[in-house]
């Protein structure tokens, strides 16, 4: 049977075709019936031992590209030819695009949180602190600081991997930034213009978690995000809410990114009303 005239795939270490699972799929495939592009994505489950593999057939089956998932992010990006800015100085890949053979590696994730984030604000030299030091948490602080963040604070759990966070923003960006240890609840600075939960907490089944901060220093002239898509109202953005923040939720960043993939894809500029939709009616 021949392929779709674009055909692209996820990568990933666990098999997640239902919905709920495997978000990206389902408003990837919600933005091809809009647009009545003749294009399919579907969920391909890989071990690491056959990730190589994998890639060559991409390329040799025509793909348009693929998205690649844990545990693949970093392990792929030995098999590119290519590195886009923001992927290279991340050191992962959560996006791969096929162009005439070549294999181009990007890494949407952030660009998706700051496309959300600047609907609201713009990040250029704004001080900024993000939860957690995690693969998210480096690629939205890497962008932030691409966007002329005026400084960054790396509040992480593990010191060793949240101040080399920080060095690293420090080395290879023109931003200002430094890390906090995170072993009793946060006090935020009240100097902070934009405050960032990137840490899974809060996450469903766990909804009821919330970051643990001191919440009597989130400021009503904050900026609270969360990258967290389900529940797309998190315990953390009601708790800021209550206090006087706006707040920018985590459907956002999700869409965002997947438009992002799509424009490099496709070529075409997905409607991000309808992805957002979708997300609605799978998590509610």
């Amino acid at each position: 049977m021949a392929l779709p005239e674009s055909f692209v795939s996820q990568l990933t270490g666990l098999f997640a075709s239902p919905a709920a699972e495997n978000p990206t799929g389902a408003i990837v495939e919600a933005a091809y019936r809009h647009a009545g592009l003749n294009a399919r994505y579907v969920t391909c489950e890989v071990g690491p031992a056959g990730l190589e593999a994998a890639v060559r057939g991409a390329v040799a089956m025509g793909w348009a590209g693929f998205h690649c998932s844990l545990p693949h992010k970093i392990a792929v990006v030995k098999h590119l030819d290519e590195l886009a800015q923001a992927a290279e100085l991340i050191g992962a890949v959560n996006c791969v695009v096929i162009r005439d053979g070549r294999l181009i590696g990007e890494n949407t994730d952030g660009q998706g949180f700051l496309t959300s984030l600047r609907a609201t604000v713009e990040p250029k030299g704004q001080r900024i602190v993000i939860l957690g030091a995690g693969g998210a948490a480096r690629a939205i602080a890497f962008e932030l600081a691409l966007a002329g963040a005026g400084h960054i604070l790396i509040v992480s759990r593990r010191r060793e991997v949240g101040e080399g966070l920080a060095r690293d923003l420090r080395e290879r960006t023109s931003t200002d930034a430094s890390a906090a240890h995170w072993h009793t609840p946060f006090a935020v600075p009240a100097d902070t213009q934009i405050l960032i939960n990137a840490t899974s907490v809060g996450l469903f089944p766990d909804v009821g978690a919330k970051p643990e901060i001191d919440y009597s220093t989130v400021a009503a002239q904050m900026i609270v995000a969360d990258i967290i898509p389900n529940p797309p109202r998190t315990a953390f953005l009601n708790e800021v809410e209550a206090r006087g923040c706006e707040v920018i939720d985590g459907l956002g960043m999700l869409v965002n990114q997947a438009v992002i993939a799509i424009r490099s894809w496709n070529g075409i500029e997905a409607d991000a009303q309808v992805m957002r939709e979708t997300l609605t009616e799978i998590f509610g």
